[in-house]
């Protein structure tokens, strides 16, 4: 007959493997831009799954840089194509995991100056400060630069440009009046009046096609991959076009 203590150590072996399986918590880097709803998806993968998602949000080459020196995030959404493809190529991603699950927009913002005509803004003399994300970090920031460079206006404005180290950063200068307009990514400020935003014209810049990979970290982490799963679901394209981005059929 087994005594009391063998019964419970029976009961116990018995609850862990007949009970609830543990939820998972994946951790992901996530390009500033797409904060906004990288959160509501956050939630909404929970809410489905069990599994909880916890964000790191900075400039994609900022992000890169902490992978690359052993940072242990297990998703990568980048806002480019470059870095998650270098992933892969430097055993930090892995292969077969690309994809471009958002395609995003930069815009004129400014909450004092009508932008309703932005090209007009920028080579007038109602600004002072024009604030941009580094160019050399943060795909947004390039994309900028390149809209200027379309409307002949980067010498011009040189002398006016404040750097943000993000986007995010980039939208706190001209919330805060450091800057009278940015540029942004339209995800940041899709809820502002018209007047306060300028769509710029997709000729006037390269598509951001932001793609997302698995790092070598999350390889046998289900909740990693369950999220670039729910990623590619009609639930998740619902929520990030919401917010302004177009996403790709063909990923």
């Amino acid at each position: 007959m087994l005594n009391i203590s063998a019964l419970a150590y029976a009961a116990l072996l018995f609850s862990v493997s007949c009970g609830p399986a543990l939820a998972g918590d994946a951790s992901v880097a996530v390009a500033a831009n797409f904060t906004k709803p990288a959160e509501e998806l956050g939630a909404a993968f929970a809410a489905r799954t069990g599994d909880m998602v916890t964000f790191s949000f900075g400039a994609t080459g900022q992000l890169y840089t902490q992978i690359s020196q052993g940072a242990p995030f297990e998703v990568f959404l980048a806002a480019d194509t470059k870095r998650p493809a270098q992933a892969v190529a430097e055993g930090l991603g892995v292969e077969g995991t690309v994809f471009t699950y958002a395609v995003g927009k930069v815009v004129l913002y400014s909450p004092t100056i009508d932008v309703t005509d932005g090209a007009a803004v920028l080579s007038g003399d109602a600004y002072h400060h024009l604030a941009i994300a580094d160019p050399k970090t943060a795909p947004y920031g390039a994309a900028a630069v390149e809209a200027l460079m379309k409307l002949e206006l980067t010498d011009a404005v040189a002398a006016k440009l404040v750097t943000g180290e993000n986007i995010s950063q980039t939208l706190q200068f001209v919330d805060s009046g450091n800057a009278e307009l940015g540029f942004v990514a339209l995800s940041q400020v899709a809820d502002k009046p018209g007047t306060q935003v300028w769509r710029v014209p997709q000729e006037f810049y390269a598509p951001i096609l932001q793609d997302a990979v698995l790092t070598k970290v999350g390889e046998a982490d289900p909740a990693a991959r369950a999220f670039l799963d729910f990623l590619r679901g009609d639930e998740a394209r619902a929520i990030i076009e919401k917010y302004g981005y177009e996403v790709r059929t063909d990923h």
